[in-house]
Parts: structure tokens; sequence; C-alpha cells
């Protein structure tokens, strides 16, 4: 997800955007924004589109009212993985660490990514416990920085992360 539609602006269909893109206004770039309206996946086209304050604001192709564009508001944007650029070794995209197994430094495993948080200082990933793992079974959440010295190490081959985190933390 890149971003969601969260609000209306002005009078012709134009549409307030969440936007998840470093920096925000990147979200600009990629076209076309994929999205899922009753089930069924759309493609919207954007005409034009701003940074407008603290938010982006855009006017969609085929949106020419409000009524219109009232239907969109809180539908998540997507777009192809391919418009993403390359990341450097060692650095991943959220979606790629959602799923990953966390084991502490004292092979407890803690449970697996459920999602990533920004807290403005650093992202933090959100740990759920597996009731079925021997090692934890209570199901219980950690909220872990994805910073150094908590991350120690990921491994894409093993879907792994390291993480120097006590289990009743």
């Amino acid at each position: 997800m890149i971003g969601q539609i969260n609000g209306l602006f002005g009078v012709q269909g134009w549409v307030k955007i969440f936007s998840y893109a470093h920096p925000r206004k990147n979200i600009l770039t990629y076209k076309p924004w994929h999205v899922q309206v009753d089930g069924v996946w759309t493609t919207l086209e954007m005409v034009k589109g701003r940074e407008q304050g603290k938010t982006i604001v855009a006017q969609l192709k085929g949106v020419n009212d409000r009524e219109v564009a009232r239907g969109y508001i809180g539908t998540e944007l997507y777009i192809e993985r391919v418009q993403l650029p390359k990341l450097p070794e060692g650095k991943y995209y959220w979606d790629e660490l959602t799923d990953l197994e966390v084991i502490n430094t004292n092979g407890i495993v803690l449970g697996r990514i459920a999602y990533m948080v920004d807290t403005g200082s650093n992202s933090v990933m959100v740990i759920n416990g597996e009731k079925e793992s021997p090692s934890r079974g209570d199901g219980k959440e950690h909220w872990v920085p994805y910073i150094e010295p908590f991350l120690i190490s990921i491994d894409m081959d093993a879907r792994q992360v390291l993480v120097d985190w006590d289990e009743d933390f």
C-alpha cells in the first residue's frame, strides 16, 4: 500500500491522499494507482496532484464531482512493485518484512511481523506471538524498534529476523 484516500478537497472531485511514500509527495510520481472497491480491483488515473499543507490532493480521471469522489474515501492505494526503486543491499520495503519469523538472542520465537509502524523517531516491528509455538504459547504482541541495537540481523532466505528483545517485554 502506498497511500489511502482519506477525504475530499474542493468541489470538483478532488481527493485528499494520505501518502506512505518518502518523501510524501513521491506518491504523485507513481502511476497508475490501483484500488479495491467492493471486492473489485480498479485502476485510477491521476489528472493532476500537488502537496497541500501536510497532505496530498489529487484530481482523478473520471471523478468529476464530490459524490463520486466520496465513494473512494477510505480506499487504500496500491502500485505495481516494478514502480518502486531498487533498494541497496540490506534495505527492505516494509511489506517484504511482513510475516517474517522473529527470534530473540536466546532462541525464543517471539512470533511473526504483522506490520510496521513509523513512530516519527524510528520504525517499529509489531510482532504477533503464535499461540501454536511451543516456545511462545501466549500469543503476546511485541513492539520491537527496527533499529540497532535491537535489530541484529535479517535473513531473507530463512525468512527470519534476529532481535535483542526480552520475551517478557
